[in-house]
Order: structure tokens, then sequence, then C-alpha cells
């Protein structure tokens, strides 16, 4: 039980961090700094413009709930260590 534990918390963790990277990204690749290398958008008598992106909240709100997923994983791990004969 507590090695399943520590894996399901580190697998949280690692998973937390890789979607908070990707997300990032996410919020890069759709910005407004991306109009400039819009081959399109270099065009004689082309203008282009950022008119505005959807909200990342609920993204947000994810990688927050993420991470407060593996602080409940490390607490279990906390309580599952105390419950082996690792623990005097």
């Amino acid at each position: 039980d507590l090695a399943v534990t520590v894996i399901t918390a580190f697998l949280w963790l690692a998973g937390t961090f890789a979607w908070a990277a990707t997300l990032a990204d996410i919020k890069m690749s759709t910005g407004a700094n991306m109009i400039p290398g819009i081959a399109a958008c270099k065009a004689p008598a082309t203008t282009c413009r950022f008119a505005s992106v959807s909200s990342m909240k609920s993204l947000n709100v994810s990688v927050v709930f993420g991470l407060l997923n593996m602080v409940l994983w490390g607490g279990n791990t906390w309580f599952v260590y105390k419950d082996t004969k690792l623990h005097n």
C-alpha cells in the first residue's frame, strides 16, 4: 500500500507539473505576440489585430486542483506510512 501511495503521489506531482507547463505553452501560443509570426499578416496592405482569447480560468483552476490533489495524496502517504512496520 505504501509503495502504491508514494507512486500515485509522485505521478500526480509529475502530471500536474506537465499540465502546468503545457498550459503555459498554450497561453503563449494563443497570445497577441504570435501575430508578427503569421505569414498572412506580413502581406502588404494587410492589417492583423488581436481581438481576444477565450478565458483560461478553468484551465488555471485545473492546475490548482491538481496541486491540491497531490497534497492530498502526500498526506495520505504519511498516514499509510504510520500504519506500516517501518514506523515505530
